[in-house]
């Protein structure tokens, strides 16, 4: 009997040390490179639950460059008029959940088509200012070359500083301009995890607890991802709900490869880091402005 339950214990604290991640991020700062325009509509949910991860684990003074609708070059699987409407999209799907969940007003969320050359420079400004004691990391939520256009502007030396978070092969090979060898022989490292598809794109009823739940900030993100699964270019989002690039930022936030991070995320992992942020930090009272 003895035995026994010493086994259940150990089963138990096992499971515990698997699930109960810690924010214990690497030092650096982060920088996100993100598409939308393409067909797959799925950045809108993964740039909602992106921002609001680093919100809920204290992080949003480490995000120094913010860009989406990187991919350069339109797809012939979505129309020009689609597309504008994915570039207003991920706009807002930045800028409004930014904007409640606080904490971003040092950053320009850029559009890195209808705003290319500040995107690039604003990435340059970022890897320059790049040390060994503040490394850069850039999450590749897209196509890389935006990440290549601001590599090649940059003097060789800081490459070393910069760290390229990256999780699907259909991102890296997906470039118009560069290659994802190309990005590699600027010298900089390549930090590869697991599809994060696998356990972030799912059905849309696991998200039920965030389209049900009373605080508006939730209510935002959920209807984000929403908009993704009702978009009419693809179809292989119908029943799902899609945050799977924020994944990487999970991996992050968790340690990345300096701490141990988390290196396929759930949602439960997501609910758990949001919940708990919005336990401690309840959404203020909204009602009628009072009359002067």
């Amino acid at each position: 009997m003895k035995k026994n339950v010493l086994i259940a214990f150990s089963i138990l604290f096992s499971f515990y040390q698997i699930t109960a991640q810690t924010i214990n991020p690497p030092k650096g700062r982060i920088a996100i490179v993100a598409d939308g325009n393409s067909p797959d509509p799925d950045d809108l949910g993964g740039t909602a639950i992106t921002i609001a991860l680093l919100k809920s684990a204290g992080l949003e003074d480490r995000l120094v460059h913010y860009s989406h609708s990187c991919d350069l070059v339109r797809d012939d699987r979505i129309s020009e008029k689609a597309e504008k409407e994915r570039h207003h999209l991920m706009q807002i799907a930045c800028d409004m959940t930014a904007r409640r969940w606080t904490g971003f007003k040092h950053l320009t969320f850029f559009d890195a088509i209808w705003q290319k050359e500040e995107t690039i420079n604003d990435l340059a400004w970022a890897i320059n200012a790049s040390t060994k004691n503040d490394p850069l990391w850039i999450i590749e939520a897209g196509e890389p070359d935006i990440i290549g256009l601001a590599l090649q502007k940059t003097p060789k030396e800081k490459h070393k500083f910069i760290k390229v978070i990256t999780h699907h092969p259909a991102n890296d090979n997906a470039g118009d301009f560069y290659t994802w060898q190309q990005i590699l022989d600027f010298g900089i490292e390549e930090v590869r995890i697991p599809d994060q598809n696998i356990k972030l794109k799912v059905p849309i009823a696991q998200w039920n607890w965030a389209k049900n739940h009373s605080d508006s900030r939730i209510q935002l993100i959920w209807t984000l991802g929403k908009l993704a699964e009702v978009d009419d270019v693809v179809r292989f989002q119908k029943g799902k709900w899609d945050c799977s690039d924020a994944g990487m930022i999970l991996y992050w936030i968790t340690g990345a490869n300096k701490n141990n991070g988390l290196k396929q995320g759930t949602v439960d992992d997501v609910q758990k880091i949001l919940l708990d942020f919005i336990a401690k930090n309840p959404e203020p009272k909204r009602g009628p402005k009072k009359k002067n």
